[in-house]
């Protein structure tokens, strides 16, 4: 049986997809039942706990041959992340009095890196407070979601222009679907391995630049999509115009930086890769239409 977190998420929902293809018993944690009717008429065993909550947790987690943990996405979080470090606590302390078989936490591109990072600091923080569990351990770290490029469809569809905080549009950013994701982490919770893994996700291998993605939504779409540098100055009232608040846009912006100027990055010694099925080009051909 696996314990997942984020289940009703696209990257938990992405994992225990696969496991239950596999044939396995899953276990989801959520914060509200409901949202999880779906899960539990496949069989899938549901639990109720805050993520912040180590004695739900430890509940959730207890019995299983591996959990997958992550911390829920917040792009706008509160200064000095107090959210993501008592759900970092709790899921550590849930791994202590549980002891699973294993662990696998959705990790994020550049969190070997312990400054400049943005809002990439939490899943750095995440690493570094799971190191020391006394189970076999694995980070997934994710390339840039494609999905993260759905809300300016509207945007996309009028103007004929892909908007881009990174630079340069000639540089192939790792990009990869949260279904690849899902399926590197149930492919990498039913191995066997002693100590820690670190596992860089992104898509096909080779990369695409951002003209290629802005020309693939094109596609999808039917017209001619150009990708288009958001000059710096901008970003501000950018993430202000999709509903960020205004002081709260720091760890964003630092985070792009660091992603420009190439401090965030992949091919970091001691890694493991895994290269997803799915290029751009499925991606918007399948998520636009």
């Amino acid at each position: 049986m696996y314990t997942m977190m984020g289940i009703t998420g696209k990257v938990g929902g992405a994992v225990a997809r696969n496991l239950l293809a596999a044939g396995k018993k899953v276990r989801g944690v959520v914060r509200n039942p409901q949202k999880a009717e779906a899960w539990a008429a496949q069989g899938v065993e549901v639990v109720q706990s805050p993520y912040d909550d180590a004695a739900g947790l430890t509940k959730a987690f207890t019995g299983a041959e591996g959990v997958f943990a992550m911390i829920p996405p917040d792009f706008a979080p509160a200064p000095g992340l107090p959210d993501q470090r008592r759900t970092i606590a709790a899921i550590v302390e849930a791994l202590r009095h549980a002891k699973p078989g294993k662990a696998a936490f959705l990790s994020s591109i550049g969190s070997e890196q312990s400054s400049g990072l943005g809002l990439i600091t939490s899943t750095h923080l995440l690493e570094e407070a799971t190191r020391t569990l006394p189970i076999p351990v694995a980070y997934l770290r994710a390339g840039s979601f494609m999905e993260n490029w759905l809300g300016a469809l509207d945007y996309i569809r009028s103007t004929g222009e892909m908007p881009f905080f990174y630079a340069p549009l000639e540089r192939k950013f790792p990009l990869v679907a949260t279904q690849d994701i899902g399926l590197a982490a149930s492919r990498v919770l039913q191995e066997s391995w002693n100590g820690e893994r670190v596992v860089e996700v992104d898509g096909p291998e080779g990369g695409t630049d951002l003209h290629q993605t802005a020309a693939a939504f094109g596609r999808a779409l039917g017209r001619e999509v150009k990708a288009v540098q958001l000059p710096e100055p901008a970003w501000q009232s950018a993430l202000e115009g999709i509903g960020m608040p205004a002081d709260r846009t720091g760890l964003y912006i630092e985070m792009v930086k660091s992603f420009n100027s190439g401090w965030i990055h992949f091919g970091n010694p001691g890694t493991e890769t895994f290269h997803g099925p799915t290029t751009i080009e499925a991606f918007a051909q399948e998520r636009v239409k």
